[in-house]
C-alpha cells in the first residue's frame, strides 16, 4: 500500500526547501513514504519533509548531520531541533520549518547533510555561496560567540 502524500506543492515553506536542496549539483527530489526527500546522483539521501509525519505536529526537515551536530543543535534550542524517528539513532536532525525559520542556518545544515551524501567528484561543485552559508553555520555554532537568548 502506498503512502499519501503528505505535503502541499504550494506551501512557500516546502517551495524555499526545494530551492536550497536543488541548488546543490547532482541534487534531485524523489517521493517517498509520501514525503519530499532529496537525493544526490551516485550518492544517497540527505533530506527528507517531515509534515506532520506520523502525526508529529510540525513541518520539518529531517537532515544527515555530522557526528555530534545532532546533540549539539537539539541542545541548543529543543523546540527548533529533535531527534527524528528512524534516523535519529543515525545521527541524522530534524529542524523545524514552520517555527523561528533561520534559513541561512537550515541551508548551511543542508549543506553538510548534502556533502556527506555526495560522492567526491560532485562534492567540488558546491556554489560558493553555499560554502560561505557553511562557514557561517561554524561561527554561530561556536558557543563562545552565542549569547544566550537568541
Amino acid at each position: 500500500m502506498a503512502h499519501p502524500r503528505m505535503y502541499d506543492d504550494s506551501n512557500p515553506t516546502i517551495a524555499k526547501l526545494r530551492e536550497i536542496c536543488l541548488a546543490f549539483p547532482e541534487a534531485f527530489e524523489k517521493e517517498a513514504w509520501g514525503e519530499c526527500t532529496f537525493r544526490v546522483t551516485g550518492g544517497s539521501m540527505f533530506a527528507m519533509t517531515d509534515n506532520n509525519h506520523h502525526d508529529s505536529g510540525h513541518i520539518a526537515v529531517w537532515v544527515k548531520a555530522p557526528a555530534m551536530v545532532q546533540e549539539i543543535l537539539v541542545n541548543s534550542d529543543p523546540k527548533r531541533f529533535f531527534i527524528p524517528p528512524y534516523m535519529g539513532k543515525k545521527g541524522w536532525v530534524g529542524v523545524r520549518i514552520d517555527y523561528k525559520v533561520k534559513w541561512d542556518q537550515t541551508a548551511a545544515i543542508l549543506k553538510d547533510g548534502y556533502l556527506m551524501s555526495a560522492p567526491t567528484k560532485v562534492r567540488g561543485k558546491t556554489p560558493a555561496k553555499l560554502s560561505a552559508l557553511a562557514a557561517t553555520r561554524k561561527r554561530a555554532s561556536n558557543p563562545a560567540r552565542q549569547k544566550i537568548g537568541r
